[in-house]
Formats: C-alpha cells, sequence, structure tokens
C-alpha cells in the first residue's frame, strides 16, 4: 500500500513539519497567566501601599504667646478640619482610607477654669475621600441622605489647668456622645489642646465601630478586598471668641 501524504510538504519530496505538541502550548500559556496574575498582584500591593494617606490630623507646628481672655463662647472658625480613618485591604495589602471636609461648625463654652459644654457638627456630605469629592457608597453607608450631620457633644464639664491659660498643652481623654446615621452613642475622645495668640487648637480622635451605627459596609470589594469593621474620626479645630 502506498503511502498517502497529508502534509503538502511531503508531497514535494520534503520532511514532515513538525507541529508543537499541544500540551506544551499550554504549558506557555499557564506560564504566561501567571506571570500576568504575579504582576497584578505587585501592581497593587505597590500602589496600595506605597501611596500613603495624608497623616492624622494633629496641632500645628508652634504657636504664638496667648492674647485675650479664657473665658467665654468659642466659634469653630476656618482652618478647622474632621473626617475619618478606615483600614483598607486588598489582596493582602493594607493602607488607610482617609476622607477629610472643612465644613465644621460648633461651639466651646469656657467658663470657671474649665470647658462646661461643647457640641460640634461635621457636614456628612462635604466630606471629599481620597481625593474624591463625593463617593455614593460613602454616603450611602453612612445614611446622609436621611442624616446629613454628625455631632459630637462633651458628655460632662473639663476642668481646665491653669497653666492652660499660660500655653501650655494639656493631653486628655475625655466622654462624649456621637450622633452619627441617626444614632447616638457614648465614646472616649483622645485630645491634645493649647492656646494660640487669640485662638484654642484642639487635635484629637475617637474610634468608631461601625455596627453600633448601624452603617453597612460599601459593596464592590468581593473576595479580593475589604474594609475593616470600625474606623477612627479625627479632626483638628480652630476656636475663636466672637
Amino acid at each position: 500500500m502506498r503511502h498517502n501524504p497529508a502534509n503538502p510538504r511531503e508531497l514535494l519530496g520534503g520532511e514532515p513539519e513538525a507541529r508543537p505538541p499541544r500540551r506544551r502550548r499550554w504549558r506557555w500559556i499557564a506560564r504566561g497567566a501567571a506571570l500576568l496574575v504575579i504582576l497584578a498582584v505587585a501592581i497593587t500591593g505597590a500602589v496600595v501601599e506605597l501611596t500613603p494617606g495624608p497623616a492624622p490630623l494633629a496641632l500645628p507646628q508652634g504657636a504664638a504667646a496667648p492674647s485675650g481672655p479664657l473665658d467665654g463662647t468659642w466659634h469653630v472658625a476656618a482652618g478647622s478640619v474632621a473626617g475619618f480613618r478606615i483600614r483598607e485591604t486588598i489582596i493582602g495589602f493594607s493602607n488607610d482610607v482617609t476622607g477629610r471636609t472643612g465644613d465644621v461648625a460648633g461651639t466651646m463654652v469656657v467658663a470657671d477654669a474649665g470647658v462646661s459644654r461643647a457640641t460640634f457638627l461635621v457636614n456628612l456630605a462635604a466630606i471629599s475621600a481620597d481625593g474624591k469629592t463625593r463617593q455614593p457608597q460613602l454616603m450611602r453607608s453612612l445614611g446622609v441622605t436621611a442624616h446629613p450631620d454628625a455631632s459630637i457633644t462633651l458628655a460632662r464639664p473639663l476642668p481646665l489647668p491653669a497653666a492652660f491659660s499660660a500655653g501650655t498643652m494639656i493631653t486628655r481623654t475625655v466622654p462624649a456622645t456621637l450622633t452619627l446615621n441617626g444614632r447616638t452613642r457614648p465614646v472616649s475622645v483622645t485630645l491634645t489642646a493649647r492656646r494660640d495668640g487669640t485662638a484654642i487648637e484642639a487635635a484629637g480622635s475617637l474610634p468608631v465601630a461601625f455596627a453600633d451605627f448601624r452603617i453597612a459596609g460599601p459593596a464592590g470589594f468581593g473576595f479580593l478586598g475589604s474594609l475593616a469593621s470600625s474606623g477612627t474620626a479625627e479632626f483638628l479645630l480652630i476656636l475663636r471668641l466672637r
């Protein structure tokens, strides 16, 4: 029986064309896919780990000698900032998601060598998260449509040492109440305060457990990433007498 060549090269008297085994082709495809996954993970890690958010809010460097009375009603002034910090994890890499707004209002009353009462409001709809002016998921989670403001109120009077009036910086942990998403809960605020010329400056933070305020986590992370179930609210207040 004569051999019937199926390959054109055989018809011309040449050697049969060698075909790469199918297993070898799939092996190269698998290696390429693995390299792409490794590259994607490396890029994600670099973006997450090497792009830090802003530092926690703190008192500005330097302060002028105190000037003017201490007693009176102090109002939030320009330069005040409030926001949050939440830990974010994406495929094993972590960083902080931060939000900031200068839309802060409120008053603090100082009398009889202490802060007798204080309440501050933050416009949640004005928060800019990681440079984005508005994030729909964040707005839904915080219940901004129904409850556009968050408020924090001093739970009891805060005594001030005599040295505070002369410009000494103080650090205290004080009880307060936080109202967020239409719910009010007790919190502990860690703050540092001082006089600076005619102003009082106060910076600090407080932990916020989202479940306490029925705040739902944003959707869209899937199995690749997540946000922590709690965050930190932080602030820098510049207060002035009127």
